[in-house]
């Protein structure tokens, strides 16, 4: 069989090296525009940080080296130019000759992936603007921060990446701030979970500026200064990271079917809806394993699946890619946040019954050395109970807590299910009850009535207002609030009258909780704890 694949990084490699893996007699051909194939994009802020040192460690295999291990023919800056479905034929431009060839296949598998978006805007073609997308971006930022040349640098776009090359800019010693049009940095997170990131990255002097579109970069001959809608601000260099587009255009007239954002689109076997043309990685559209609607997930990992099962099926195999669940993770400085599922407000735009808290876990044995905390958001639906989302930051190994909940949410399980399961423990490592079973417990208090509580977004939005602050830490924390310690709390509060609104505040809500409960014991009817306590929410 005759299989051509157009784009050679993650996914290209991933179902290039599967096919030839299982079936060595197919000619297995990839076309790929770049010099390099199967490079680490992930890694290449970590490059421009010195974090990752050799240049080759950014490449997974040379183009000869993948050919020698797997029988793969690459064709490298090679660019597709046409696709002709009838005839099974593809035409191509040697972007070192100019010369244009034909390409027949019997079947085609589409891998482009996507590049950054540049904004058509002034000064975007000055000395010192870069983006980060393939080794060269990382290299060429890294070869000028190590010869002196950035001093000060704003990154443009507050996502993963914009923000993982601010944190390494900031380790090289380079002034760094971030801007974004948007209200807030970590697009898909909860909005309450991205502001406490936000005020993190300023105590590590990374500042961020939100609802700040980029205007013009402005210079004579290199980057000078950055406008932006508020303010113009002085910069050595720009770096964009605004987002990505899908590779698409030279698609254009064949059929294919592309949604709103041209990514293509895809059914459960990556098939297109033209026979024999299949597509996977950053330039396919595939659906949301919750909601089963249409999703682009843009990962690594995703990319990876997605070229393995589709190369299964090429050779015979009967499998489905169930669909993403927008899983992420991303290290910062002195934070690491992570998250997976659906979002509160798209749980309630899907129709779900929704219900959420917002704990603070240790992440091990808060005895043990280096034990720290994390804050975890839960999103379920009140009525099945069914788990929809987590997200959570911390210092420690968040990935842990996200990838618990991808399995519980792929394997359609309910709170119930996860609640008493036997989660691996030793000090050094978690909490004798694992804190994402610890945030189950708590939910299903809230659900089942027996924690009447506020969320850190209910407060902020005033949800709690006319309530009296009553101080339940293990130490008066909160100036000019009553305190009640629940250790000495063990019979009725006569400074309070039993049905007025006392919001019950401690550090983390967990002895809050524990003094809630015993008032209620004692006849106190209204009160509210607050979820996350003091280290979470800022009081008002």
């Amino acid at each position: 069989m005759n299989i051509i694949i157009i784009g050679g990084v993650a996914a290209g490699t991933k179902v290039a090296a599967k096919l030839k893996r299982d079936n060595y007699n197919h000619n297995v051909k990839i076309l790929t525009k770049g010099k390099d194939i199967s490079y680490a994009g992930c890694g290449l802020p970590y490059y421009v940080g010195n974090v990752i040192e050799k240049q080759e460690d950014l490449i997974q295999n040379t183009p000869k080296q993948f050919s020698d291990l797997t029988g793969v023919e690459v064709l490298t800056e090679i660019e597709v130019t046409k696709v002709n479905p009838e005839e099974k034929t593809l035409v191509a431009i040697n972007l070192n000759t100019n010369e244009t060839a034909k390409y027949s296949y019997d079947k085609l598998i589409i891998a482009t992936g996507a590049d950054p978006i540049k904004p058509p805007i002034e000064g975007i073609e000055l000395d010192g603007v870069y983006f980060m997308r393939t080794p060269e971006d990382a290299i060429k930022l890294r070869e000028a921060v190590d010869e002196g040349k950035i001093k000060r640098a704003v990154v443009v776009g507050g996502g993963f990446i914009g923000l993982e090359v601010a944190e390494n800019l900031k380790a090289q010693g380079v002034n760094t701030s971030v801007i974004d049009m948007a209200g807030q940095i970590l697009p898909g997170f909860e909005p309450e979970i991205a502001n406490y990131v936000d005020n993190h990255l300023a105590d590590q002097r990374i500042i961020t500026f939100t609802e700040t579109g980029l205007e013009a970069i402005l210079g004579d001959g290199k980057v000078e200064k950055v406008k932006t809608n508020k303010r113009t601000m002085k910069a050595d260099a720009v770096v964009l990271s605004i987002g990505i587009r899908p590779n698409t255009g030279f698609l254009n007239g064949t059929g294919i079917e592309l949604a709103p954002n041209r990514a293509i689109k895809v059914n459960e076997k990556l098939e297109t809806n033209i026979k024999d043309i299949y597509a996977v990685g950053d330039c396919a559209f595939v659906t949301n394993k919750i909601t089963g609607k249409g999703a682009y997930a843009p990962m690594g990992s995703t990319a990876n699946i997605e070229g393995r099962i589709l190369a299964q099926n090429i050779n015979g195999g009967n499998f489905t890619y169930g669909g993403a669940l927008g899983t992420a993770v991303v290290k910062l400085p002195g934070i690491n946040a992570g998250k997976t599922g659906l979002t509160e407000e798209v749980a309630k735009a899907e129709g779900y019954d929704v219900e959420t808290v917002t704990t603070i876990m240790e992440d091990k044995a808060k005895y043990y050395p280096g034990a720290s905390v994390f804050i975890i958001k839960m999103i379920a639906d009140k009525a099945t109970k069914k788990l929809l989302g987590v997200q959570v930051v911390g210092e420690g190994n968040i990935d842990k807590i996200v990838d618990m909940a991808v399995m519980a949410i792929g394997l359609d399980a309910k709170l119930d299910d996860i609640q008493n399961l036997d989660y691996a423990y030793a000090p050094p490592f978690s909490t004798a009850i694992h804190p994402l079973a610890a945030t189950v417990n708590v939910l299903l208090n809230k659900i089942n009535g027996n924690l009447i509580s506020v969320t850190p977004r209910e407060y902020k939005e005033g949800k709690a207002d006319g309530y009296r602050i009553i101080d339940s830490s293990i130490v008066p924390k909160i100036n000019g609030a009553p305190y009640v310690d629940i250790s000495k709390a063990h019979e009725e509060l006569p400074e309070f009258d039993k049905d007025e609104k006392l919001l019950l505040v401690c550090d983390k809500g967990k002895r809050s909780y524990m003094l809630q409960q015993r008032l209620r014991d004692f006849g106190y009817t209204n009160t509210l704890v607050l979820e996350a306590g003091t280290m979470f929410n800022e009081l008002k």
